[in-house]
């Protein structure tokens, strides 16, 4: 308890440091580039695009037997929406857990010079990944209209699910970056668990593809699914917005059970690692 009171107090006294560490962040990823912020929307719908190209005129993961009911319009949703919805929470998951991993690193000359609570490095990154998954967000209002897309009260509790995964990417990126100080192989490493994680997640399929399969891979892979925490968040997202239905109580228990479980891990192994980060940064 009173780590966490002096993490709330390290919180308070360098809040501006924070802010303008996000600032800073959005100003050099966008610097010299024509459109700027514009490109938080127009990547995710371009890649949307692709994949919709890709998975639904050729693989025909868009049909509509394969797609669970919208409550309200008693028809399957439209697939684009089905994608963009769980490409966009992913994304937010890989950039906030990668960037996350290698904030502490990245900012040694910081850390050698000045007295900075550490956790504030990982948790700007967080929050700088948070606001950009907000503006993409726009890209889903867009194809919202483009499609004529039903819309139900359910839609105004979109931010629940992106709240609980901004903390477990917390804790998550907490772990990386502690780990990432003494093991930089953790980097390389992260790339692969993301690429299967990307697979192990409906994000371009959808559950029902393994319905009625004999095979042990078919057979298994709901429960493997289940295992995956970016599942929980992307179906829930998904429930709340593409099927304006409210989140089913294992969804409500899968994200706050692995937002718990992170966040509580990430700070005790960050508080067990950081006085011995000047020592390896």
């Amino acid at each position: 308890m009173a780590y966490l009171k002096g993490i709330w107090a390290g919180f308070n006294r360098y809040r501006y440091l924070l802010l303008n560490l996000v600032s800073r962040d959005i100003k050099v990823k966008y610097r010299r580039s024509a459109l700027g912020v514009v490109w938080s929307v127009l990547n995710p719908l371009l890649m949307m695009l692709v994949q919709y190209l890709v998975f639904n005129n050729l693989f025909g993961m868009g049909n509509a037997e394969n797609m669970q009911i919208n409550a309200i319009s008693g028809q399957p949703p439209n697939f684009a929406i089905y994608l963009l919805s769980g490409q966009l929470i992913f994304s937010f998951f890989s950039e906030a857990t990668n960037l996350a991993m290698d904030s502490v690193l990245g900012s040694a000359s910081l850390i050698k010079k000045v007295y900075i609570p550490k956790y504030i490095f990982p948790l700007e990154k967080v929050i700088f990944s948070f606001v950009n998954a907000l503006f993409s967000l726009i890209a889903l209002i867009i194809v919202f209209i483009f499609t004529k897309s039903t819309v139900s009260a359910w839609l105004a509790l979109f931010w629940v699910p992106m709240v609980l995964l901004f903390i477990f990417n917390l804790g998550a990126g907490l772990i990386l970056s502690a780990l990432t100080v003494f093991f930089r192989d953790i980097k390389h490493f992260y790339g692969v668990v993301l690429t299967a994680l990307n697979f192990l997640t409906p994000i371009f399929y959808t559950e029902s593809i393994f319905m009625g399969k004999s095979g042990f891979i078919e057979q298994y892979m709901p429960l493997v699914l289940r295992m995956n925490p970016v599942y929980w968040y992307v179906s829930m997202f998904r429930r709340l917005v593409v099927y304006s239905m409210p989140p089913t109580l294992s969804q409500w228990i899968g994200c706050i059970g692995w937002a718990f479980v992170a966040l509580v891990l990430g700070l005790a192994i960050f508080k067990k690692a950081q006085d011995r980060f000047i020592l390896y940064v």
